[in-house]
Order: C-alpha cells, then sequence, then structure tokens
C-alpha cells in the first residue's frame, strides 16, 4: 500500500515537472537526491565531483522528464540509471589535472634567464613603494595573508588597506610590465 502511495505521489510531481513545475523538481530532488547521491559517491569516490554529478542529474531530469516512463520502471530506476551513466561518462575523462604533456617550466636556458630577470624587475619595483604600500603588498602576495587579516596586522581600517593595495597595483603596473601585475591580480582574484 505504501508503495502505491510513493508511485502516485511520484507521478504527480512527475506531471507537475511535464509541465514545468520548478516546485516539483524541488520536492522530487528532496525526495531522492539523498540516495542517488549515495550512489554516485560511491562509484566516483569524490565529494566534489558527487555533488555535481548529482546536480547534472537532475538538470537531465528536467530536462527529459517527457522520457520517463512509468510502465518501465520506478522513477527511482530511471534517476539511479541517469546518475550511473552519468558517473561513468566521469570516470572514463582523462584526468585533466594530471601531467601527460612535457611542459618543462626550463625547455630552455633563455626562459629561466628570463623569469631570473622579471623577478628581479619586480623586486626592484616593490621596493620603490612607499613603506606602507610595500607592507600590504608583501602581507597579501608573499604572506598569503586575507585582506581582513592583513589590514588587522597593518592596524589600519579595512577600506584603507585596500586603497592600500589599490594604490600599489597601480604603482607597480607604472613601474613593470603589465604580464606580471595581471599575475598578480589574478592571483588575488583567486583568493
Amino acid at each position: 500500500m505504501k508503495s502505491l502511495t510513493l508511485m502516485q505521489d511520484d507521478s504527480n510531481l512527475i506531471s507537475r515537472i511535464k509541465a514545468q513545475d520548478e516546485r516539483a523538481l524541488s520536492l522530487l530532488y528532496d525526495k531522492y537526491a539523498p540516495a542517488i547521491y549515495g550512489v554516485i559517491k560511491r562509484m566516483c569516490k569524490d565529494d566534489n565531483a558527487a555533488e555535481n554529478i548529482l546536480q547534472d542529474t537532475f538538470m537531465t531530469i528536467w530536462e527529459k522528464i517527457d522520457s520517463y516512463n512509468p510502465e518501465k520502471g520506478r522513477f527511482y530506476t530511471w534517476a539511479y540509471r541517469i546518475a550511473k551513466n552519468k558517473v561513468l561518462n566521469f570516470l572514463r575523462k582523462p584526468n585533466k589535472l594530471i601531467q601527460t604533456d612535457d611542459l618543462s617550466v626550463y625547455a630552455s636556458r633563455t626562459t629561466e634567464q628570463t623569469t631570473m630577470e622579471d623577478f628581479a624587475q619586480l623586486k626592484g619595483s616593490i621596493n620603490t613603494l612607499e613603506a606602507h604600500h610595500k607592507r600590504a603588498i608583501e602581507l597579501v602576495y608573499f604572506l598569503g595573508l586575507t585582506h581582513n587579516e592583513a589590514h588587522k596586522e597593518m592596524d589600519v581600517p579595512l577600506g584603507t588597506f585596500k586603497s592600500y593595495i589599490r594604490q600599489a597595483l597601480k604603482r607597480l603596473k607604472d613601474s613593470y610590465s603589465a604580464a606580471l601585475i595581471l599575475m598578480l591580480i589574478l592571483i588575488e582574484v583567486l583568493r
């Protein structure tokens, strides 16, 4: 009796999803996501990937709900198969984080020499900054402090500290190549 009630509840939700009712998808997600996530996680053994695959699974359910046929099986079985296929596709992909090509940092002596010259020029440019600008750059870029931690270290308001960073980057940009300044800014954005 309970199984029949669950199937009727599912069919109501599925009908609503077919009518583009996002609330119905949310209810179906709440009902099945924990079980499907467990299956995905056991297969791929990666929390982040499992969460992404779970989201992708429910996006596919949303997009392909018209292909679900209740006469061929329960909704959970259909959703499980979608998730399983997504995990298998994930596992088949070569790991992009593993370096397979020879991307040697020092492919040539010229590259190493250029890097050392760039570093020396950057260090020289930083040394020309005013003391408070230099300290702000050192705290954030070389010691790895967040803006919140660094402004406390310097004992200045957060807004003032941020203006130190902006002013220092502007001065460095004026005195140093744009490529390395872009690199510094990207590091800051990625924090």
